[in-house]
């Protein structure tokens, strides 16, 4: 159903900015105010598996935060389309939510429609100590590859873009040190 006016904008802050995988018109670099990318969610579907979960990112909700990312402009004819396959990538544990995103080269505010896993879902793990983390992301795999993918994807998408995300360069040292081998 087509809740927010034309154009649709959405919002990726983690695989999606270096696997968006659905027709889009326009990418803009983008940020969300109130919000930081954590590793708070477990996947059973995608980076892991129901005995052996994975890690994957969500946006919790912090005043002082500011979650940098991507927005892809949709084309109205493949709107529908595209937020199906979303609502099913994004599935295990993950709701469809709209926010205000900033694009950083015009400063203009858009709707955008993104993804987060909450509190109190199913496959909520929330914070756990880094070393656990990384040694989670450094052996779980799934259906959509290894989370050692995920995370070093992401990472080398954000020197790319030059955002800079403490939460995962520290994920990203911790893992490399536990096995360290070229990605």
């Amino acid at each position: 159903m087509n809740d927010r006016p034309e154009p649709l904008f959405v919002f990726g802050y983690g695989s999606l900015i270096w696997r968006p995988d659905f027709d889009h018109t326009q990418v803009h670099r983008a940020c969300v105010s109130g919000y930081s990318r954590r590793f708070w969610q477990a996947s059973h579907d995608h980076r892991g598996t129901p005995s052996l979960p994975g890690r994957v990112l969500t946006m919790v909700p912090i005043v002082s935060g500011r979650c940098s990312g991507l927005v892809y402009q949709v084309p109205a004819e493949v709107r529908e389309n595209v937020l199906q396959a979303l609502d099913r990538r994004e599935q295990d544990g993950y709701m469809r939510v709209w926010m205000q995103a900033l694009l950083t080269e015009t400063g203009n505010m858009v709707d955008a429609v993104t993804w987060i896993a909450s509190e109190g879902n199913p496959s909520w793990v929330g914070e756990q100590p880094l070393h656990e983390v990384a040694r989670l992301i450094a052996t779980r795999e799934g259906p959509s590859g290894s989370n050692r993918e995920y995370l070093f994807r992401l990472h080398e998408a954000f020197e790319q873009l030059g955002i800079c995300d403490n939460h995962v360069a520290e994920l990203v040292r911790a893992v490399r040190a536990l096995a360290p081998r070229r990605e």
